[in-house]
């Protein structure tokens, strides 16, 4: 079985644009990965602070902590 110089350099351009694909894709991950960590953060920052403005509410505010809810109605 003889592979002649073509037809490896057919698979060889193949093989490159292949990982060049491969390599584009991993790239573009990476950024929606990045930008998603982002905006993960950006709402724990934002669930923080409304969970602080909570807790600083005056308790005639009407707001119930969980234990206080009544049940619904379906109980």
């Amino acid at each position: 079985m003889t592979i002649d110089n073509n037809e490896i350099q057919l698979h060889l351009i193949e093989l490159e644009s292949k990982i060049a694909f491969q390599e584009d894709t991993v790239n573009s991950l990476h950024q929606e990965l990045l930008a998603h960590q982002k905006r993960i953060e950006q709402l724990q920052r934002q669930i923080i602070l409304l969970a602080e403005k909570l807790r600083q509410l005056p308790e005639e505010s009407g707001i119930l902590r969980p234990e206080e809810e009544p049940l619904p109605p379906h109980y």
